[in-house]
């Protein structure tokens, strides 16, 4: 059976992914055999979420109304009832429901209803508690469906632990990351001499380590010097896949959603206030703008070295009227030119405009040329792929050091939208 909960958490407290590794134990103690526990990322746009908007989904092997039972009462023990903005769902299934709904929830929005009329359809118990929002992310999760995975190691606090200062030492995260680089990542930002894996929020989660297998984050762990953690759990999750993105032209790009952007830089990179970076890209006369806010850091370096005319493909996701870049990747490289006055062939001095459309004119002996001087710049950047910093990269995102993807690749070489990628449309 799958067994499906969300939204048990608040801004003030809890962790969906707790409850989880709790309700591993407590079924393994009842003699249900835990299958596989997955870390279910939705999508990040979405309004009510709490933190990353994670699911999660236990496959197990028992009684169904033994661990339906089990896992409401773990969901009514745990979870942040008194928040007003928590609203807890649960679903148990000895069907797996179709995917669709899964992707849906991914890339798109999502109703109770609808999160309902799925449940009906396998047969599923189910309990959505208060609005019962909570039931989305929970029918989502099982059915997820990761073609592509990573792992994540949780260790979370004891309960008397909970609001205090986090005792993990920093030198041993950084040991952590380099003796693993890059079977794990995002452990710390190295560029930026921060610890990522460690959350600051009042959770029970003390820290995570993201990798390519359970072995390799395990191994990564070993290094890790903290406080007592209560317990550990190893989810498979799709972080990390970029499965949240789809192929998306400019002009038909619709709100909350996350795409992947062809076009052409239609103006020069601009900063503005607080530092956010800003430009224009153009495809078939239609424009949108492309934004790298301050949390990015040097990526927006990337981002101003742009010049109008090179194409590129953006990554990330559309709000409010822009493209919030998660990363982007360079086709081609326009000239970068600098038009000034001619030297005069007469006397070696630079000529200046004798007016519009007129040419140029040297001011000590009268010369005259129509032609102007090109200079041509050595670019400060090259064709490829460059991506935010670890400190600034969304849960879903695929960090570059695990590759890009085939249909990804494409895209940036083609010059066109392919139809070579693997994601259903919402």
């Amino acid at each position: 059976m799958w067994i499906g909960i969300d939204d048990t958490d608040s801004p003030a407290g809890m962790c969906t992914t707790y409850i989880g590794a709790v309700l591993v134990r407590r079924l393994q103690r009842c003699g249900v055999r835990v299958v596989d526990a997955r870390l279910v990322r939705l999508n990040p746009n979405v309004i009510h979420k709490t933190r990353g908007n994670a699911a999660v989904c236990i496959e197990a092997e028992g009684d169904t109304e033994t661990v339906f039972a089990l896992t409401c009462a773990c969901v009514e023990a745990l979870a942040e009832f008194d928040d007003p903005r928590t609203n807890p769902g649960v679903a148990v299934s000895s069907v797996r429901p179709s995917p669709d709904f899964y992707y849906a929830a991914l890339r798109d929005f999502c109703t109770v209803d609808e999160a309902v009329g799925v449940l009906e359809s396998a047969g599923a118990r189910y309990r959505g508690y208060k609005n019962r929002r909570g039931l989305i992310g929970a029918t989502a999760a099982v059915a997820s469906d990761f073609p592509d995975r990573t792992y994540e190691l949780l260790a979370y606090r004891k309960r008397e632990m909970w609001g205090t200062p986090r005792q993990v030492d920093r030198s041993s995260l950084f040991c952590a990351e380099e003796t693993t680089y890059p079977h794990t990542w995002d452990t710390v930002d190295r560029e930026n001499d921060v610890v990522v894996g460690v959350p600051h929020t009042p959770d029970p989660v003390l820290f995570g380590i993201r990798g390519e297998s359970p072995a390799w984050v395990r191994k990564a762990r070993s290094s890790v010097r903290s406080e007592e953690p209560a317990c550990e759990q190893v989810y498979t999750t799709n972080q990390g896949t970029d499965a949240h993105l789809v192929a998306g032209s400019v002009g038909t790009l619709r709100e909350g959603r996350s795409y992947l952007v062809r076009g052409t830089v239609a103006g020069t990179p601009a900063t503005g206030p607080g530092g956010h970076v800003s430009f224009l890209l153009e495809d078939g006369g239609r424009e949108v703008r492309g934004m790298a806010y301050e949390p990015t850091k040097g990526f927006r370096d990337v981002v101003r070295r742009l010049v109008p005319g090179d194409e590129v493909v953006a990554a990330g996701s559309y709000k409010g009227g822009s493209l919030n870049l998660e990363k982007i990747g360079v086709s081609r490289l326009a000239d970068a030119v600098r038009i000034r006055p001619p030297i005069c062939p007469a006397c070696a001095k630079r000529m200046t405009s004798a007016g519009t459309e007129k040419g140029y004119k040297c001011r000590a002996c009268g010369e005259r040329s129509r032609e102007p001087e090109i200079e041509r710049a050595e670019r400060a950047l090259r064709p490829g792929w460059y991506e935010v910093p670890p400190t600034a990269r969304r849960h879903l995102a695929r960090p570059l050091v695990r590759g890009v993807p085939p249909w990804e690749q494409a895209m940036l070489q083609s010059g066109r939208e392919c139809g070579c990628s693997p994601h259903k449309q919402p």
